[in-house]
């Protein structure tokens, strides 16, 4: 399989899950702004979204105040943002369009419409009551895709790059909504355990589809431990970071070639420290502490795929935003191959 197809595979799938990975970021900030607000500064929550993602120095460029509906628009329909459910689409359809030949019509199907009906939706114009329901849209599309891929696609090493591409951005993307309630969006101590605190624990399982299987599995009170046991090490739950690593290791042992070597012992490490953790020791150690390791752990993963498996002659890949965390918490996604939608097909 030659590393450009591999390479516009693996970030079609990586694109299109971060469209909805970011739909359920900022749908779970929408809904805990229709919160009544303890303190007059309530607006500041919304910084969450463009820490995240490395943006808040751009957006602070082009709008003059941080607010629900600012953020809303930039994160999501706005075209000049890489990090939005617009241009993550648009890149995903472009990695797409350029390995048409290698994926099925179904999929380019779902893909285009999706991409069709979204400049809709952009020029409408959609207001800030009308984004929950964009959001669910979106989330719907990124379903549908991934389940037309699922049931059209040959299970070769297409299938196992679009696979592996999907989970490394899931894993990416559960770490950071579960840092954005630990360390971002942690109530004063009053609030704990309060009204507001339970009903952001909630948000944030919904937010990853979780609300009903804690429901079934823990049939208790919503409390922070088992949130964080739930979406870091139970293998059986489908967004947790140990799901994630079986996935992934599981596609880095399928795809052949002994130039994946390093990238398997990575993996196996990250997972091992997954499958053997036990969520108090994650607490004594410091839940921020720890997601923030597990980033750069990550991020060093990917890197290491990058070199493995995709070769991009003359064009070469860049690192977008900062690699490492800030000191304050926010998590800086990182992208490393922009180019290759836009310039890197001669790679």
């Amino acid at each position: 399989m030659l590393s450009r197809t591999a390479s516009h595979v693996y970030w079609m799938a990586r694109y299109m899950e971060r469209a909805e990975n970011t739909a359920r970021i900022l749908n779970i900030m929408h809904h805990m702004s229709l919160l009544p607000q303890g303190t007059p500064e309530g607006y500041q929550e919304w910084n969450a979204p463009l820490n995240i993602t490395g943006t808040l120095e751009s957006f602070c460029g082009r709008y003059e105040k941080i607010n629900a509906d600012n953020v809303l628009r930039f994160m999501a329909l706005d075209g000049e943002n890489p990090f939005s459910i617009f241009s993550s689409v648009s890149r995903a359809r472009e990695n797409a369009r350029s390995v048409r030949g290698k994926i099925t019509t179904e999929m380019w199907e779902s893909l285009n419409s999706t991409w069709i009906e979204l400049k809709r939706m952009r020029d409408k114009s959609p207001k800030e009551r009308d984004f929950g329901q964009f959001f669910e849209w979106v989330k719907e599309r990124s379903h549908l895709f991934r389940g037309v891929t699922h049931g059209t696609i040959l299970r070769d090493n297409t299938f196992h790059f679009v696979r592996l591409g999907t989970f490394l951005e899931r894993a990416d993307s559960t770490a950071r909504i579960l840092d954005v309630k630990y360390h971002i969006l942690l109530p004063s101590l009053k609030d704990v355990g309060g009204a507001v605190d339970y009903y952001q624990w909630g948000a944030l399982l919904r937010s990853v589809s979780a609300f009903e299987s804690y429901r079934k599995v823990y049939r208790d009170v919503i409390t922070p431990m088992r949130v964080a046991e739930m979406l870091i090490l139970r293998e059986d739950m489908p967004r947790s970071l140990h799901a994630c690593l079986d996935e992934i290791l599981g596609i880095l042992a399928g795809i052949n070639g002994g130039s994946g070597v390093e990238a398997r012992r990575r993996t196996g490490e990250l997972h091992a420290r997954l499958h053997f953790a036990r969520i108090s020791d994650i607490f004594d150690f410091g839940m921020h502490e720890y997601l923030t390791d597990f980033l750069k752990r990550i991020m060093a993963l990917t890197d290491e795929i990058h070199s493995s498996f995709f070769v991009y002659g003359d064009a070469e890949p860049v690192s977008v935003f900062s690699r490492m965390p800030s000191e304050r918490g926010f998590a800086l996604t990182t992208d490393d191959a922009h180019l290759v939608m836009d310039g890197g097909s001669n790679a």
